[in-house]
């Protein structure tokens, strides 16, 4: 082992964590395959197995260690804070079925926990701090038996060692696990999983003492729940928390050396919590934070330990400024025994290779670094650290070059992009009075008392995906695309019809996915054609690039929109995404405000939005999932991002006529932590997932008067389950408890797209009926 007073390992830089799906995503293909019935489990083990070997092997060829723990081992199935739940045996009573006599779980209960079956709910799933990734939330009580029921960390480590690589076990850590959870169904009012920290530690120090047996020299302990001021604990506690946790975890006699690292934004006040006991590393990200001041609480505790300090961007696709990030580690210097730069997040932000991209702009390309080409920078940087800058000077140089090229760019700044946004005033971003606007639509619309609808995409079959395919090789000319898709909004049209919906939607046939089909039609934006990044389990998206300026060429929606309006009396909402959530989920230029970008980008949907209205659209929904996604872990920043996310929405939606009907719809939007946001949105309109909490945002909407339209979700779209009609109906009732029957709609918790037409047919039918059945009583 180690010897833990030098810190000894991680030489010439790390990382924090790798893509985990595979370069082609062929972790989502094992995964699907498997849930589908087509492998068995060791199929599925292997093909894992195949992906972590390409990994290890890919690291090292870049340039990382393989002998010191550089490279980290964070392999998951699904979900890293599952993966911890289970190995300390956090798995709820309805679970148990899957589990064996010694308390470990199989591989259906696992992928169950996740997914859910038959009537067993799945766990709770939300944002995992300010990213698009999700993760699964445990569920844990007073009596929740924690022990050691799992292996993964100490067998991915044994199989690393089967390859010549001696790998650095990465775990959720203690604190942020019980800060990250939910109370247990049942537990007594006022108990916090955190309560159980010491009940939870002995676990902990045995899956340490089985990492040290093998003679593991590190092992990373995820502890980010530090850095954010939104988890649902007091500040003061969980600092107490973490110290006694990593007095306790330092004091072990076997166990490796430990390093606790904190992404997404700075320690801050948690410094003194790490850097004060006697653990031997701390990884800090100065991407979000600066380098601590040699004054500040906790750095007299760096000096005799490891620093990993996070100056390459792990959440962003751009360059890194080599010079930059070398002053920072200089910086750092006399503050730590030892600095070792490294990525500031976990990679599996970013795709895994530029490598695979054929089509981008040279130029572009040149100003970008996905996961490979970051670690590349670690190494430089690392060698430059350590006195080797002749070396990588080449590296330098050609980072140094691709920022001038940037900054020179004709379509980075647009002379009349920004002339627009200076001639904006007040008037721009405020509509009519909600009960205004509200009169005139009921007389409009003539919708029934609990409106049924969806939120906006149907599932993409394989046939609409051979479709797109064929068009994007040319085997398909333009006019029988277009006819092709046509059929396929007919079809979602005359379908909802009969299900008997109440606004219809066309289905969103013509779109790969919300935010990239709007990024093809704007100029200012860039695709990708491999950058899959994963979003949860087997769900993986291709963030696009927002590299410029933002101008709409010409109209992009109108079209099917209108034409599936042309199909129907009942009315069909316009379907577009909102400013936040486009820039949330794409990399997002980092050399001006976020809140001028928002306005580009706004401006453009608001052009958008006018001519559907010309093309005779009653209703436009404009999807901010993201919004709550993108708030600052810190409360000091909170009100500058209010302020330009809604402002930003406002702009986008301000221009549309009264009787025109704005919807958005939420995801995961701990709707309490932003609801003076969200009422400020001024929408009209306003959907919500709540399947997976049981309705927990209703307690949050009655407490805040909420007064327009709300439709909090009654259908889980992430999992295969088929809510019944009675499952519905109970969600409805404790809807109705808290929101009157005038403001409620009925609508799943997302849209429909990752799901199949077997699933969704009798969900959407029986959701459907539920509505129908409170009407009923209602009116009586």
């Amino acid at each position: 082992m180690a010897d833990r007073h030098t810190g000894a390992g991680l030489e010439g830089g790390t990382i924090l964590g790798y893509p985990r799906i595979g370069r082609r995503r062929q972790l989502k293909r094992a995964l699907e395959g498997h849930w589908a019935g087509r492998i068995d489990a060791d199929t599925l083990a292997q093909a894992a197995a195949d992906i972590r070997a390409s990994t290890w092997n890919r690291l090292h060829d870049l340039g990382l260690e393989a002998h010191d723990a550089a490279i980290p081992s964070d392999f998951s199935y699904y979900d890293q804070v599952l993966d911890a739940a289970v190995l300390v045996g956090a798995i709820p009573e309805r679970f148990a079925q899957w589990r064996d006599d010694a308390g470990r779980l199989s591989l259906d209960g696992y992928f169950a926990m996740a997914r859910g079956v038959d009537r067993v709910a799945p766990l709770e799933m939300t944002k995992w701090f300010d990213t698009n990734y999700h993760y699964l939330v445990p569920e844990i009580g007073p009596d929740t038996e924690f022990r050691l029921s799992g292996d993964q960390p100490a067998l991915l480590f044994a199989e690393g060692l089967s390859h010549g690589f001696v790998t650095r076990p990465v775990i959720v850590g203690p604190v942020t696990l019980l800060a990250l959870s939910k109370p247990a169904e049942g537990a007594p009012e006022g108990f916090e999983p955190l309560d159980r920290l010491d009940d939870l530690l002995p676990v902990y120090a045995e899956v340490l003492a089985g990492l040290a047996a093998l003679d593991a020299p590190w092992v990373q302990l995820d502890e980010s729940a530090l850095v954010s001021e939104l988890v649902p604990v007091d500040r003061a506690r969980l600092l107490v928390a973490a110290r006694h946790a990593y007095q306790v975890l330092g004091e072990l006699a076997e166990r490796p050396q430990i390093l606790a690292q904190a992404s997404y934004a700075a320690l801050d006040d948690a410094l003194p919590a790490l850097a004060e006991t006697p653990i031997e590393g701390v990884a800090i990200d100065l991407v979000r934070g600066d380098v601590p001041t040699a004054d500040a609480p906790g750095v007299a505790g760096l000096r005799d330990k490891l620093v990993v300090a996070g100056v390459v961007d792990g959440h962003n696709i751009w360059r890194a400024d080599l010079d930059a990030a070398l002053e920072r580690l200089e910086a750092l210097r006399p503050l730590a025994g030892r600095v070792v730069p490294s990525s500031s997040t976990s990679l599996f932000h970013v795709p895994h290779t530029l490598d695979d991209e054929t089509s981008l702009d040279p130029e572009l390309r040149g100003w970008l670094a996905f996961a490979d080409e970051k670690v590349a920078e670690i190494v430089a940087l690392a060698r430059a650290y350590d006195g080797d800058r002749e070396g990588v000077i080449d590296a330098f140089e050609a980072a140094r070059a691709a920022s001038a090229s940037r900054r020179a760019h004709a379509g980075v700044h647009r002379p009349e992009v920004a002339k627009r946004l200076a001639g904006l005033t007040p008037a721009d971003f405020a509509r009519a009075p909600y009960a205004e606007r509200a009169a005139v639509q009921a007389d409009e619309l003539h919708l029934p008392l609990l409106p049924t609808t969806t939120i906006g995409s149907f599932p993409q079959t394989p046939e609409i995906r051979r479709t797109r395919a064929r068009h994007n090789r040319g085997e398909i000319d333009e006019a029988t695309y277009r006819e092709e898709i046509r059929g396929h909004i007919r079809d979602v049209i005359e379908l909802q019809e009969r299900i008997g919906l109440d606004v219809l939607v066309h289905g969103e046939a013509e779109r790969n996915d919300m935010v990239q089909y709007f990024a093809e039609h704007l100029e200012g934006f860039a695709v990708t054609e491999n950058g899959w990044v994963q979003s949860y389990g087997s769900r993986c998206t291709r963030p696009s690039i927002l590299w410029g300026d933002v101008v709409r060429p010409e109209p992009f929606t109108v079209e099917w929109i209108r034409y599936a309006q042309s199909l129907t009396e009942k009315p069909v909402k316009g379907m577009l995404t909102g400013p936040v959530t486009i820039l949330a989920w794409s990399f997002v230029r980092d050399d001006q405000p976020r809140r001028d970008t928002a306005d580009q980008v706004a401006l453009a949907l608001r052009d958008e939005i006018s001519d559907l209205e010309a093309a005779g659209i009653d209703i436009v929904q404009v999807d901010e999932p993201a919004i709550r996604e993108l708030l600052p872990l810190k409360r000091r920043d909170h009100a500058d991002y209010l302020d330009w996310s809604v402002s930003a929405f406002r702009l986008a939606t301000s221009g549309a006529r009264t009787r025109t009907q704005i919807h958005t719809h939420l995801c995961y939007s701990e709707f309490g932590q932003i609801i003076d946001a969200v009422d400020g949105l001024d929408a009209d309109v306003t959907s919500v997932e709540a399947e997976r909490s049981r309705m927990d945002i209703v307690r949050d909407i009655r407490a805040a008067g909420f007064a327009r339209g709300i439709g909090p979700g009654v259908y889980d779209i992430h999992s295969p389950r088929v809510p019944a009609e009675d499952d519905v109906e109970q969600l409805l009732d404790i809807a109705l408890d808290s929101i009157p029957a005038s403001q409620l709609w009925v609508n799943p918790d997302c849209g429909l797209k990752t799901r199949r037409y077997e699933e969704v047919v009798p969900a959407l039918t029986h959701m459907v009926e539920a509505a129908r059945g409170e009407r009923a009583r209602l009116d009586a």
